[in-house]
């Protein structure tokens, strides 16, 4: 499970979609207490950041539309409790930057 911190509109296809499904387990998680990865290193650094977590979740939507894809699944904004904004990182940026760089997908890193 990985939320990136890398502006959506530099990422490839894939990552942008993959990390839209992510973060709807990871709200998911997070909103209804469920166990499962909850002591996951991505999810603890969202506890108490849902406003956080859900302003990525607009800025994801927000390049899906500008590529042509429909959105169909919108957050509870009366959940987006918390910071508004992440400080906290389980992979520093210029990391998450080189790991996309290797792995050779589109992505403008």
């Amino acid at each position: 499970m990985r939320i990136w911190d890398i502006p959506p509109e530099k990422m490839c296809r894939n990552h942008l979609l993959g990390e839209h499904r992510e973060l709807h387990a990871l709200w998911s998680i997070i909103t209804n207490n469920k166990k499962a990865y909850s002591n996951h290193p991505e999810t603890l650094r969202w506890k108490g950041r849902l406003g956080a977590l859900y302003l990525r979740h607009e800025k994801l939507v927000e390049e899906m539309a500008n590529r042509g894809y429909k959105h169909h699944t919108p957050l509870d904004p009366e959940l987006a409790t918390g910071e508004s904004e992440q400080t906290e990182f389980v992979t520093p940026y210029d990391e998450q930057v080189k790991i996309l760089r290797e792995r050779g997908c589109d992505c403008k890193v």
